[in-house]
């Protein structure tokens, strides 16, 4: 089916409910993450919350990258609080970029997953450079009007990844 390429692997209330300690313990050891309405709401700075996350995940053993494709005024400043690399205008969905912040980690496919709010980059494009997925809800649901239609979109490709899920056709 088409919209399968849109699918996650994993679909979670936030970034901040993962089970980063099971997941570590099955082997992963990089996190690609999306910045805007993943960790924190559009163009927020780094918060407590998020700097915790990312001491907690190099607590266990993880690398880090953030990928946005926000510009680095954007990303660098946010990327330093949190002590993670990142890539910055990363024209995602082009799985170019995935596959870089992979390199910077020195992990792989086998070893990595993305962490992302939106189906049409984020997920898209972890798909295609063959990294595992979890999409998370967006946290601010006041968004550009760009963004607002591309969810309405995306909510139809949810109501099928739902309905497989319920079926137990996606594991």
């Amino acid at each position: 089916m088409f919209l399968k390429r849109f699918y996650p692997n994993r679909y979670m209330d936030s970034a901040y409910d993962i089970p980063y300690d099971s997941l570590y313990d099955k082997g992963y050891r990089g996190i690609i993450f999306d910045v805007d309405n993943t960790l924190v709401e559009h163009g927020v700075p780094a918060n407590e919350r998020a700097v915790r996350l990312f001491e907690k995940l190099r607590g266990l053993g993880y690398n880090t990258c953030i990928i946005s494709n926000n510009k680095e005024p954007r990303v660098q400043p946010f990327a330093n609080v949190v002590k993670s690399q990142y890539i910055s205008k990363a024209g995602k969905p082009s799985p170019k970029n995935y596959i870089k912040a992979m390199e910077l980690m020195q992990t792989d496919t086998t070893n990595t997953f993305f962490v992302g709010d939106q189906l049409f980059t984020d997920v898209w494009g972890a798909n295609r450079a063959g990294v595992k997925t979890i999409l998370v809800k967006p946290i601010d649901k006041h968004e550009e009007i760009q963004i607002v239609l591309k969810r309405y979109l995306e909510n139809i490709v949810l109501h099928f990844y739902k309905k497989e899920l319920k079926k137990g056709s996606i594991k």
